[in-house]
């Protein structure tokens, strides 16, 4: 129970309609009990199965069917037998619509509830998934994160949510049920009250197994969703090398198992119902065998009348036991997927502010790595580096994939932290700053150009406040994206499609250009920035940078070494090393690895 009252907390919010719930709830079940217990003492006294009641007592617990009896006895003898049945039968058909409109507003009640707390998860697992560290996802697949936010969450509102009127409902029904059957027949009541709780065990021990099996069928959903995703974004890939069989096996064998495992979910879930009919159908039994016996034996002051009413009221008991045992089924099956959303939500957030961060709103004089080294899990990517970057300098990081230039760049935006030594701004640690003030003196253009499924203006507009068209329009021109915009039919206005899917390599790293261009931060990040360009445009397009380059620190990260020529230092790096710096011609009179990438890229 412990995950249940995990997300029980999300009610809290909505403890308003939580407690109107049970009230109106209690006051349906008061009208449902009312129905019950009105017909049959009426009908005995009607048909003189038992005699009138002439005088009314004093009102104390013992007096209360005496007093009921004599108010019933009353009407008859006023009215006549033929108007008092058909007053009795208007008076139970308004005491069925008055519980059945109470229930339904008890019900009314419940959706802001359940959909409340659907939004608050989805909100907190978005905002959740937006904080945590890059490294995080490295670990993770796309496809499983996409099933947690969105069939886990689901499956959480079904299971779960919509349980709740059940477990708001159902338990009060039972309680106020037994209470009756208690104040009817104590002696009975204990026969109810031992059995009951033996078929909730034997119920429990099989939620228990479903709730396993949901995991693993979870957790399988999101290995299909993986494929998917995939597939998706390698189907150019996948038909190039005539992949689709093999990605077509991969998938069905998958989805084989995951049909295998839903099939027993499903007959496991669709045993609730019959099992808690069984175990209700025994203890009605058992309850008809020991009344009986108490009233034709007379050991009670149980008459044939009161047993069948008591019986009436039992059977009603059934009912919502039988709601009660399939909630409880709905619910160990949603309680596997709040387990896997449990993985993100509790995921520890390592990169966050300190509780005394400084804000910061210009760079002044250096960035420095000192002593920084970096390593995934036990994998060395960065070793012991020492760097350090005057403002308004260019720095070039060149050497071959994998050597540490990128996972370099991204500590200084704090996308990852250092496991060793400091970058430092103005001497002062990246950490010690509140991110958003840190990144904000950051403009970064990555070699995959990311675009969101938007329009340009959006695009190009993205993480500015109040932007205007003719400042987007003066970015885009310096990107050498302008023209080709206006080409499309709604101009600045035209979307992008999914992740720039409708533009050219060249034309999504324009416009990704762009975006930098417009925030105009004093220190640049640009990774493999025009490594998507055609020719023309990437003579344009550096030109563009070279420009923008100006009066600004720059750390550029190039394969094309003709485009870091002017650099005012270039560091080569190898295996996480800085092995060389300095000048272009520097370099190549040095005849190190420089040399050997510059000779390879020439010839």
């Amino acid at each position: 129970m412990k995950d249940f009252f995990k997300i029980a907390r999300y009610i809290l919010p909505y403890k308003k309609y939580a407690i109107l719930n049970i009230v109106l709830n209690l006051i349906s079940v008061f009208f449902s009990l009312f129905s019950f217990t009105m017909v049959i003492p009426f009908l005995q006294i009607l048909f003189k199965t038992n005699s009138e009641v002439s005088a009314l007592l004093p009102w104390t617990y013992h007096n209360l069917q005496h007093n009921f009896y004599y108010y019933l006895s009353f009407l008859i003898h006023h009215f006549g037998e033929m108007k008092a049945l058909f007053l009795i039968c208007i008076l139970v058909v308004m005491m069925s619509l008055l519980k059945n409109f109470f229930g339904y507003m008890a019900s009314w009640c419940m959706a802001p509830i359940i959909n409340g707390v659907v939004r608050d998860f989805q909100h907190k697992i978005f905002n959740k998934i937006i904080k945590l560290p890059l490294s995080y996802f490295s670990d993770e697949r796309k496809g499983d994160i996409i099933s947690k936010m969105t069939s886990d969450v689901q499956e959480i509102k079904f299971s779960i949510m919509s349980s709740l009127d059940m477990i708001f409902r159902d338990p009060l029904t039972i309680l106020i049920y037994v209470a009756f059957l208690v104040f009817m027949s104590p002696a009975l009541t204990i026969f109810v009250l031992i059995l009951l709780p033996i078929s909730a065990l034997v119920i429990g021990a099989l939620g228990k197994s479903l709730k396993s099996k949901s995991l693993i069928g979870q957790n399988k959903l999101g290995e299909l969703i993986s494929i998917v995703e995939e597939t998706l974004s390698g189907l150019r890939i996948i038909k190039a090398f005539n992949g689709e069989k093999k990605m077509m096996e991969k998938f069905n064998k998958l989805n084989y198992t995951f049909y295998r495992i839903i099939n027993r979910i499903t007959r496991r879930r669709s045993l609730s119902s019959p099992m808690s009919e069984f175990l209700g159908m025994i203890v009605t039994v058992v309850i008809l065998y020991f009344g009986s016996s108490m009233v034709l034996g007379k050991t009670s002051n149980l008459t044939p009348e009161s047993f069948m009413s008591y019986l009436l009221v039992f059977a009603s008991v059934i009912t919502p036991a039988k709601s009660l045992s399939s909630a409880y089924y709905n619910i160990q099956k949603g309680l596997a997927s709040a387990q896997r959303i449990d993985v993100i939500i509790d995921a520890e957030e390592t990169i966050q502010d300190k509780k005394d961060a400084i804000p910061v709103k210009e760079f002044k004089s250096f960035l420095e790595f000192r002593d920084v080294s970096f390593s995934y899990v036990s994998e060395p990517v960065l070793k012991n580096i020492n760097l350090r970057i005057e403002k308004g300098k260019t720095v070039a990081l060149v050497g071959r994939s994998g050597s540490g230039k990128s996972t370099m760049v991204d500590l200084i935006p704090r996308f990852i932290e250092a496991n060793q030594g400091e970058v430092l701004i103005d001497g002062i640690p990246v950490q010690d700053f509140k991110i958003e003030d840190l990144r904000n003196l950051m403009g970064i253009v990555s070699q995959e150009a990311i675009l969101f499924n938007d329009s340009f203006f959006n695009n190009i507009a993205f993480g500015i406040e109040n932007a205007t068209k003719e400042d987007v329009i003066i970015a885009a021109k310096i990107a050498n994206a302008h023209s080709f915009i206006m080409e499309t039919p709604d101009g600045y206005d035209t979307n992008v499609g999914d992740r720039g899917g409708k533009l050219s390599g060249g034309q999504r790293q324009r416009i990704s250009i762009a975006r930098a261009v417009l925030k105009n931060p004093p220190i640049l990040i640009l990774d493999e920035a025009t490594s998507s360009l055609d020719t023309e445009s990437e003579r344009l397009v550096q030109e563009a940078i070279f420009n923008l380059m100006k009066n600004r620190t720059s750390i550029v990260i190039a394969h094309r070494l003709s485009t870091i020529k002017h650099a005012d230092e270039i560091c080569v790096l190898d295996e996480g090393k800085i092995v060389e710096r300095g000048k272009h011609e520097e370099l190549l009179e040095n005849k190190g690895i420089y040399k050997k990438l510059h000779k390879l890229q020439m010839y």
